[in-house]
Order: structure tokens, then C-alpha cells, then sequence
């Protein structure tokens, strides 16, 4: 399951209603919470999230950086442009998470009272909470819903495909509105059509200050309203958005809502250059860094504000995190690396090793998975319901699937780099390729030559040396690296050879897997099936994950197709790291134990001002 439009970071954790919803009908009875894979770990009438003070007090400014060098948009749903940070703190969903509980797929009602679906799972209906509101006082109505629907599965071809089969989203009832879907059994689709982002539609069919019609279809920088515990205050374009706390936010008691959305103010600054950045940070222009760079982390923190303390340095293990790939993807759009054994001669190329031991002062691993850093990845040989859902497509995978465990190539030192590089020649000879003196030819008699497109410089000296390895087997490749705008434009009209990119992966995967790796996605711009995968097996893998009967199947499946993905080399696996590298001026409170589930500044932070007093500096 993914978050909805992932582009947004969501800072503010939105709210459940404290009201109980306990009367049945005879399609399915009312809900305030739901699961996929058990019962809500929250009970009905509960207090407050475990992981959150619920004493926190209200106040002071939390500054961040923006996670992009700029943006151009407070359009939330365009799939063109680079909206704002935080747009997740003005607006809300229908139903939403807590962070303790990522294992189990849990929701909770929002902007919905609650929910009710039938027991084929043909549909889901949700009413919607008399109490919810829109910043300017209007109430958010079941029309609202319907119309955020149909405009971002219009205007956003990726999340019309993820809800390619919701067929339908209407009114209902006075304050209810229903999804029907064109299948049944699908125990997701009822949670991701709780992940639904509403939007105000009076607002975005109406006019601005200037007269002139609004249109969704349109970015811009127009603050939008909201419905959430923020509004936007003030902005300067594609340099700095701030966030002001909204005193009559409509969900402001509700239980869920207790200890978070503590800030007055959460502003965000851009910087173009990360060096920059970093040091601004230093210089106390704004308060957290999450630490990116190995040799940074390692060698330029030796300041006097991390030795007195004023600066807080930490390395947080958190106990639930989320599944990551992150590598080098190749476009199988391009003849070149439509041969697996292509893709995995390029594997023999990379000597993640010597990084490591170079630039990454020994702090990363080497993904091996599809699902890093979670428990339902891969393991071992296939045994019991993954081998028996394997023989089901073992006409269409590759052999070792069966009978070996994936391994990456092994670098580190001349020899095996040696090595390597002789197994690469031999994979690109037996898929048809020669190599003449120091020219890798293509089956044509053409020389190999691709072009690496980076967002950025950050991983060129990640990709230096890999190219420097494929020069010494003939192959020329080019490194171009670019702004995150051209790079996002590039990536969306599959213009590229090969692109560093990842995905990230929560414990319970289902429809957006299809939008990552299967068939139906790889020939839609802005699908998240960067590679252009087209297979057979992995379609007929994530079904099995989709209708899953039970957990123990979901995982046997998601194990059977992790294993799929990665023999056939779909992507160069790179390499990450676990824990959080965290940074940050000790201004702050945070609950007890924080780290466990999630660090979550601002969301579950507070203004300390007795620790801003002692600290001194900027406020």
C-alpha cells in the first residue's frame, strides 16, 4: 500500500473522531477503524496515540529545509511540477494511520465518521464526520469527496491507474458518498480509497482575489484552502513557504489529534546547493537535518555547537521501518537492456566494496531485496506456499529462482574486480555482444554506449567509478546530471538510458505494485514502472499478492515475486542505510521513546523554551 501522492511530504498526522460508530446495515457494518491484516491495535474511545505526549504544549516555530533545490506549485494533485513541502499540513484524508501500527495496515476515520463495506468487498461507503470543515467555515461535503476523486484520477495519470478500478465514486446519502469497484475480493482497494486527498471544490471552481477563475488543472502559488490543522501564511516563490496553526481547526480535540500539530509555525526554507544547505543549517537558519552523505556524517560535525550541545547528533534505530530498492534502473524501453544478461553483466560492474570502504566510511549496506529492511523480503530457498505459488510460473522465470539465493557480484579488491569484469564480458558474449579491442559491439556491430541521468550531482561520485569500470570493458557512458525539474520531465516521458531512483515499501504491498512493476504501467507516463517491466509472472505475482487470502499467502507471494524481481536484474541494487542520521538545535521536546516507530519532527515535536532560552540563537 502506498501513501497518496507520495510528492507531498505529509508532516501533520491527521486525526480520528473520538465518536463511535456502532450501528450495523445489511450491506456491511459502520466502522471508525479497519485493517487488512487484523483488528485495530487502537480501540474504540481511546485517548491518544501511545507514541505522543499528550501534554505537549502549544507554541514557537519549527524551520526546516525543503526536500527539493525549489518548488512551483501549491497544486497538490498535478502530476507535472514540484509542489511545496507540507501541503499534507493544510489539507486531510478520508481516513488515516497511526505510526505504530505500519505492520498491520490500520486506519482510522478522518474527514469520515466511518466506513462500512460489503462482505464481496465490491464497494465501500464512507460518512462523512457533520464536524469536518473547511478553513473558511463551509462544511466538507460528500460532493467535495466525489469531485476530488474524478479531478485526480482525471488530471494524474499514476493515480488514475492505481485507482484504475474504482469505477465509480457517488453521492449517496446526506452526508455519505460511495466507491464501487469492478471486482471483488480485493481486501485494498476499500483502504486506498481512504488515502483519498480531499479537496475543497467551491474553492478551486471559484475565483481569486484578482477575479480570475481558479482551475485545478492549473499549478500555482496561490495559497489553497485547506481543511487541516495549518494554513499557508505566507510564501515566496520557489524559496520559502511558511505555515501558520489554524486556532479553529475543526478536528483540534479529537483523540487522535492529542500531543501533534504542537508549532504555531512550520516554515520551510530552499536552498539550490547542498553544501549550502548543510551549512545554513550550522548557521542556525534552520533547526533539523536528516543526514544524505557518509563523509559528512563522518567528518563535518566536529563544531562547537555539536561538542557544547547545542546541536544534537544522533543515530536513531527505529524499530519499524520501511522496505526500500535504491539503484540504477534501466530503461528495458531501449534494446540494450532488454537481455537480462545484459543487466546483470552491468551488476558485475559495480564494486559497491570499494565505496564503502572509500567514501561511505563502512556505513552501508548492499540491498539484496526488493523489500530491504523489512520481514517479508526474500529468505532462504522457496519452501511451503511461496514455492508452490513459484510453480505456477516457473515456465517464466529464470532457473535459479528455484535453486539459488540471490547474490550481488562481490568487489573490494583488484582481484575481484578482475573477476568481475571477465564475468561481465562473458554475460554480454553469450547474449550476442563481442568485444574488439577496446569497443563492446552490439550484435549489430555497433559500439554499446548509454547515458546515466542523475537528479543532481550528489551520486556522481557513486556512478564515477562504475563508469570507469564499464570503460574498461568498452562501454562509454555518459553521466548527465541535471535540476530536479528537467530530471522529473525527463523521467515522466521515460526519456532516459538509465536513471538512480528507488521505491519505497510498506508491510502490507498490494495495488501499487502493479503501478512499480507490472505490464499495464510501463507504457503510462508517470508510472512508477520506471524500467518498463513487461512479465508475464511478475503480473500474475502481484494478483497473487492483491487477493491474497490471508497474511501468511500476501507474504509467500511478496517473497515469490521479490525473488522474481531481482534474478532478472531489473534493477543495479545500490546500497543504504538502516538507522536515521539525525542533526538537530536543542529547542525541542519530543515524547519518550520517540524513536521507536518513527522520529516525526515537527509532527510529534514541541517548542521547549526553557532548552531555546538556554541554547540562545535564532527563534
Amino acid at each position: 500500500m502506498q501513501r497518496i501522492l507520495s510528492s507531498i511530504i505529509v508532516l501533520a498526522t491527521v486525526v480520528v473522531p473520538a465518536t463511535v460508530v456502532t450501528a450495523a446495515a445489511a450491506d456491511g457494518e459502520w466502522k471508525t477503524a479497519t485493517s487488512l491484516i487484523e483488528e485495530p491495535r487502537y480501540p474504540p474511545g481511546f485517548a491518544h496515540f501511545n507514541y505522543v505526549n499528550p501534554d505537549a504544549p502549544k507554541g514557537g516555530v519549527a524551520r526546516l529545509s525543503g526536500t527539493t533545490p525549489t518548488f512551483d506549485s501549491l497544486n497538490p494533485i498535478l502530476s507535472r511540477g514540484v509542489p511545496a513541502d507540507g501541503l499534507g499540513l493544510i489539507y486531510e484524508t478520508l481516513m488515516t494511520r497511526a505510526f505504530d501500527e505500519f505492520d498491520i495496515s490500520g486506519q482510522y476515520a478522518l474527514i469520515a465518521e466511518a466506513m462500512k463495506v460489503p462482505d464481496d468487498l465490491s464497494s465501500v461507503t464512507y460518512r462523512l464526520n457533520p464536524k469536518a470543515r473547511w478553513h473558511d467555515g463551509e462544511p466538507i461535503t460528500p460532493e467535495d469527496v466525489v469531485w476530488s476523486f474524478e479531478k485526480l484520477t482525471e488530471l494524474n495519470p499514476s493515480q488514475g491507474f492505481y485507482y484504475q478500478h474504482v469505477t465509480k465514486a457517488e453521492v449517496t446519502g446526506e452526508r455519505e458518498v460511495t466507491f464501487t469497484f469492478d471486482q471483488t475480493g480485493n481486501r485494498e482497494l476499500p483502504q486506498i480509497v481512504g488515502e483519498l486527498l480531499i479537496l475543497p471544490k467551491h474553492w478551486w471552481e471559484g475565483k481569486d482575489a484578482n477575479g480570475k477563475q481558479r482551475d485545478i488543472a492549473s499549478g500555482g502559488l496561490e495559497p489553497p484552502l485547506g481543511s487541516g490543522p495549518y494554513r499557508v501564511s505566507s510564501v515566496t516563490p520557489g524559496r520559502s513557504i511558511t505555515y501558520q496553526r489554524v486556532p479553529d481547526y475543526w478536528g483540534a480535540d479529537l483523540n487522535v489529534n492529542v500531543g501533534q500539530n504542537n508549532f504555531d509555525t512550520i516554515r520551510y526554507e530552499y536552498y539550490r546547493d547542498l553544501n549550502v544547505e548543510f551549512e545554513a543549517f550550522k548557521a542556525d537558519e534552520f533547526d533539523y537535518w536528516n543526514e544524505n552523505e557518509a563523509k559528512r556524517w563522518a567528518t563535518a560535525y566536529n563544531i562547537p555547537a555539536v561538542k557544547d550541545g547545542r546541536i544534537k547528533k544522533e543515530l536513531v534505530e527505529l524499530e519499524q521501518v520501511s522496505g526500500v530498492m535504491v539503484g540504477l534502473v534501466p530503461n528495458l524501453r531501449r534494446p540494450l537492456f532488454q537481455d537480462a544478461r545484459v543487466r546483470r553483466a552491468l551488476n558485475y560492474a559495480f564494486d559497491f566494496e570499494e565505496l564503502n570502504r572509500t567514501i561511505f566510511f563502512g556505513q552501508y549496506e548492499r540491498i539484496n531485496s526488493f523489500f530491504f529492511g523489512i520481514p517479508i523480503g526474500w529468505k532462504g530457498l522457496p519452501e511451503g506456499k511461496e514455492l508452490e505459488i513459484l510453480e505456477s510460473v516457473r515456465d517464466k522465470v529464470p532457473p535459479e529462482v528455484f535453486t539459488e539465493e540471490y547474490t550481488n557480484p562481490v568487489g573490494g579488491d583488484p582481484q575481484k574486480v578482475r573477476e568481475n569484469l571477465r564475468k561481465a564480458v562473458q554475460l554480454f558474449q553469450e547474449a550476442g555482444y563481442r568485444l574488439e579491442g577496446n569497443h563492446m559491439l552490439d550484435p549489430s556491430g555497433k559500439p554499446v554506449s548509454f547515458e546515466i541521468l542523475l537528479n543532481g550531482a550528489t551520486i556522481e561520485k557513486v556512478v564515477l567509478p562504475f563508469q570507469k569500470a564499464l570503460k574498461r570493458i568498452g562501454i562509454d557512458v555518459t553521466i548527465r546530471s541535471v535540476d530536479s525539474s528537467q530530471f522529473v520531465t525527463r523521467v515522466r516521458s521515460r526519456d532516459f538510458d538509465m536513471i538512480y531512483t528507488g521505491w519505497g515499501q510498506s508491510n502490507s504491498p498490494g495495488n501499487e505494485q502493479a503501478d512499480y512493476w507490472g505490464s499495464a504501467a510501463a507504457d503510462k507516463q508517470s508510472s512508477r514502472n520506471y524500467a518498463g517491466i513487461k512479465d508475464p509472472a511478475v503480473d500474475e505475482l502481484i494478483n497473487r499478492i492483491i487477493f491474497a487470502k490471508d497474511r501468511e499467502e500476501q507474504v509467500a507471494a511478496i517473497r515469490a515475486l521479490d525473488r522474481v524481481l531481482m534474478w532478472n536484474q531489473y534493477v543495479i541494487p545500490s546500497y543504504t542505510i538502516l538507522p536515521e542520521r539525525i542533526a538537530y538545535w536543542d529547542r525541542f521536546g519530543h515524547p519518550d521513546g520517540y524513536g521507536k516507530f518513527l522520529i516525526g519532527f515537527p509532527t510529534i515535536w514541541w517548542w521547549d523554551e526553557d532548552k531555546a532560552t538556554r541554547i540562545g540563537g535564532k527563534k
